[in-house]
């Protein structure tokens, strides 16, 4: 699966939590405050995610409306499991150390962690 760019994701982000098919100008309110796009950018981008393959564009009338192609679990997962890749040599023990060690987590994440893998356990 492709990756992303941030302003990419940050619009899937928000198509993501939409309720059904959007407009590019829906897309451009969602982003106001974060990054306050003008629409032709935003236009750009959607194209661009369509032609990446992420989105669905249909056109209604004088309109584009945009659908995720790709769920966001799905390109979650891709993500993260290529970052446990590329960055921990496919260790996720060894993700999680770093974090650790780095106090980029807590106790209370690693607890978390515990009480999520005991429900998968208990499955």
């Amino acid at each position: 699966m492709k990756r992303l760019g941030d302003g990419e994701l940050e619009i899937m982000l928000a198509i993501w939590r939409a309720e059904g098919p959007v407009q590019s100008g829906w897309v451009q309110e969602q982003l106001r405050e974060s990054r306050p796009w003008a629409l032709p950018a935003v236009i750009t981008a959607l194209n661009r995610l369509v032609d990446k393959g992420f989105l669905a564009c249909e056109k209604r009338g004088r309109g584009n409306w945009y659908t995720p192609r790709i769920s966001a679990r799905d390109y979650k997962a891709s993500e993260g499991r290529g970052l446990i890749d590329r960055l921990y040599g496919s260790s996720f023990t060894g993700m999680v150390a770093a974090l650790y060690d780095g106090q980029a987590i807590g106790d209370s994440d690693l607890e978390q962690l515990r009480k999520y893998l005991d429900e998968l356990e208990g499955k």
